[in-house]
């Protein structure tokens, strides 16, 4: 099968790519660069590295005649958003609406849209279900949920076929460790080189983290399965970060010496904590990582870049 991945030099869309070409797959990617790196990429996916909003992208599409599109090329930082959130609407909202049209002209049968929990805010209850009213509090969690209204209305007026995923936390090999999107990297860069990891606020807020092997299992169920749905992607586990912590002192070897900071804006206090049952059902899908086997994993990963 014919198929293209936006941010497929990223830490989630890497994997995805690496699958893909695993199962056989025929691969282009389209990654800017802005955060993807190129040494994340498979040497057996052809690479284009281009902007959604370039006119560059109807070559790719005219060369790849991809059958199906995974998305994941997006701004991922809430502080960035709210520093800069015309620069965060125009990557994740008119990008995504810039592909989607490409979708349209070009005859994609499938769209594969990466979304977020941050769509949901303060949740009301819990676990979060695909019913929970969307409610964002950061300009990251508009900029995700309003592509999903582009995508069910281009699905509804021209038929194409899509598969939204919420993402709970994703962490795992390959996220930026020098970043401020993926936490667990971040204590793990903090960690292997003897510097306080810093908690914002009191670290009683609680997260639901999803190993990336999960999440790319997830995208990969989605080629086939769950038409026009729109789908959570957690563990349904609440975790708080101070024991996330913890459990990395722990298998860093590392004392638990946090340093404290004031919660910073747009940050939630008690979320993603979201029921997966749905996408049991349309995917057949469930994660098999506990959190500590994927910590295990990343914490490997970790210590070989940082003794290198």
């Amino acid at each position: 099968m014919n198929i293209l991945v936006t941010g497929g030099a990223g830490f989630i869309g890497s994997h995805i790519t690496d699958e893909l070409i695993r199962l056989g797959h025929s691969v282009h990617v389209a990654d800017h660069l802005s955060t993807g790196k190129k040494e994340y990429l498979n040497p057996r996916a052809v690479f284009h590295q281009v902007d959604l909003l370039d006119s560059g992208m109807n070559r790719i599409f005219e060369e790849a005649k991809p059958e199906i599109v995974i998305h994941h090329a997006a701004q991922i930082d809430v502080q960035t958003s709210i520093r800069k959130p015309l620069l965060d609407a125009e990557v994740n909202i008119l990008g995504t609406l810039a592909l989607l049209e490409r979708c349209r002209d070009y005859g994609v049968r499938k769209l594969i849209y990466a979304s977020s929990a941050a769509v949901y805010g303060s949740p009301e209850y819990l676990p979060v279900d695909e019913k929970h009213p969307a409610r964002p509090l950061s300009f990251y969690g508009i900029s995700k949920h309003t592509p999903e209204h582009y995508i069910e209305a281009f699905g509804h007026l021209f038929g194409l076929d899509y598969t939204i995923l919420r993402y709970a936390n994703v962490y795992g090999v390959r996220q930026d460790p020098k970043g401020e999107g993926g936490v667990v990297s971040v204590f793990m860069g903090k960690l292997l080189t003897g510097e306080p990891a810093v908690i914002f606020g009191d670290g009683e807020q609680t997260r639901d983290w999803i190993y990336v092997k999960d999440v790319v299992k997830a995208n990969i169920a989605a080629l086939s399965r769950g038409s026009r749905s729109l789908l959570n992607i957690g563990c349904n586990r609440e975790t708080s970060v101070n024991d996330l912590l913890r459990l990395m002192c722990e298998l860093c070897g590392r004392p638990f010496q946090p340093v404290y900071a004031p919660a910073r804006p747009g940050d939630i206090a008690r979320a993603d904590r979201l029921d997966n049952s749905v996408a049991a059902d349309a995917l057949g899908w469930t994660p098999q990582y506990t959190l500590r086997l994927g910590l295990e994993e990343t914490c490997g990963y970790y210590r070989k870049f940082y003794e290198q």
